[in-house]
């Protein structure tokens, strides 16, 4: 029986569920697997469980200095303390797994080096997809695969959001509202519903999956905030469903696309009937074709259990693998593609006068953007909501022609722009 010492950081609603995890499932864990899981001890302004005050740290030096201590759960998220507390962890040898994607994704180079510095293993499964296994997948089961495709619903409120959404017909800040009353949403949303968290870990995601660094900052990112219950509605009736996704893609000329953004999905689409706050995460390969992950994407137990399985899983290892890519912060293996070819649904408030559709429609001939449908609802007064649906453009031609259209005399506010895929 191999006896593993741990200490958490953090005991919120995971770290209180690393605790009790382990004290529920340590005799099957031992059976299964040969490892007993003891924790040590605890660092934590504030606790969401009973535990015994030898085991509390007063400070991260009480951890560091404890020989006996050989891993370390890292759930505090955020980047600061939690980055200077992991970093010396790794550097004095003390295997991390952790749950914090902000700080992984930004920061994984220096998380690395210093991994490698003390002999020590960086393991983050929980980063992503809560308790869904989907990095162990694309690192250990996924090696015959080109993998070419990557579509994410892996971020619970705000598909619990547009879920909402589009089952009841309610608008966005109705449905946020309830959501931070159901603790779904944080009191400040904005990591969620402007995909700052689906960013983190669409980079986290892409380039364990293309094998090399896609770096946070070089990925498309639009938020859900001007997604109305009107372009949901209308997409319903064309026969989709509207999803903030994270999507990366590997095209034939070995570049990269990788985006967050609300996205129309037929409703056939396996991701179309993620409801709810569940995570899913769909992957083309080149060898096992479509495959999809499901399950819960945060909380106590499911994030908990895909920490747990990293302490396992470290356990074995008798040299603990890096990143076997160029993940240094300058490197450039992987050429970001931002002219992306999709279909778009568009609509822009306009008056209700002759012409203003032919201005419209010249307007995206000009910039090479095809038609393929349009669609006029009644709306109020003088004004009416126009719905027109692409053929395949390329993103740089569809914006240039959606800034020339907002400027026209007719047209009413901001055009609301959806990407369409599948």
């Amino acid at each position: 029986m191999k006896e593993i010492k741990i200490a958490i950081l953090g005991m919120g609603t995971v770290g209180g569920g690393i605790y009790r995890l382990i004290q529920r499932e340590s005799k099957n864990i031992e059976h299964k697997d040969g490892v007993r899981l003891v924790v040590k001890k605890t660092l934590a302004l504030a606790y969401s469980v009973d535990v015994p005050e030898s085991v509390k740290a007063k400070d991260i030096d009480e951890i560091l200095s404890d020989g006996e201590i050989t891993m370390v759960a890292e759930v505090m998220g955020g980047i600061e303390p939690a980055k200077e507390f992991v970093l010396k962890c790794l550097k004095a040898g003390k295997t991390v797994v952790s749950a914090n994607k902000d700080m992984i994704s930004q920061n994984w180079p220096d998380l690395d080096a210093a991994a490698k510095q003390g002999g020590a293993g960086l393991y983050f499964e929980a980063a992503v997809g809560g308790g869904i296994p989907i990095l162990r997948a694309l690192t250990d089961s996924m090696q015959a695969n080109t993998v070419t495709e990557i579509y994410g619903i892996v971020n619970g409120t705000t598909n619990y959001i547009l879920s909402k959404m589009d089952d009841f017909g309610q608008e966005f800040d109705v449905v946020l509202k309830e959501a931070q009353e159901l603790g779904y949403a944080e009191a400040n949303p904005a990591s969620d519903v402007e995909g700052l968290d689906a960013r983190y870990k669409l980079s986290i995601l892409a380039s364990l999956a293309f094998h090399g660094r896609v770096p946070v900052d070089k990925i498309y990112l639009e938020g859900i905030t001007k997604v109305t219950r009107m372009d949901i509605g209308i997409a319903r009736e064309l026969g989709y469903v509207v999803k903030l996704l994270a999507i990366g893609k590997k095209l034939a000329d070995g570049s990269v696309e990788a985006r967050v953004h609300p996205t129309m999905l037929k409703k056939d689409h396996p991701l179309a009937s993620i409801k709810g706050s569940f995570n899913a995460i769909f992957i083309e390969g080149s060898a096992v074709g479509e495959m999809m992950w499901y399950g819960k994407g945060a909380g106590d137990f499911p994030t908990a259990s895909a920490l747990v399985s990293d302490m396992v899983y470290a356990a074995h290892q008798e040299v603990h693998p890096y990143a076997t890519f160029d993940n240094r912060y300058e490197a450039d293996q992987v050429i970001i593609n931002d002219n992306w070819v999709t279909e778009y649904y568009v609509r822009v408030d306009v008056l209700d006068q002759p012409g203003v559709l032919a201005r419209i429609a010249g307007l995206f001939g000009a910039h090479n953007v095809s038609i393929e449908s349009v669609l006029q609802k009644s709306g109020s007064g003088s004004a009416a909501p126009l719905i027109l649906v692409t053929h395949k453009a390329n993103e740089q031609d569809l914006r240039a022609a959606i800034e020339e259209i907002a400027g026209l005399s007719e047209v009413l506010g901001a055009p609301s722009v959806i990407r369409v895929e599948k």
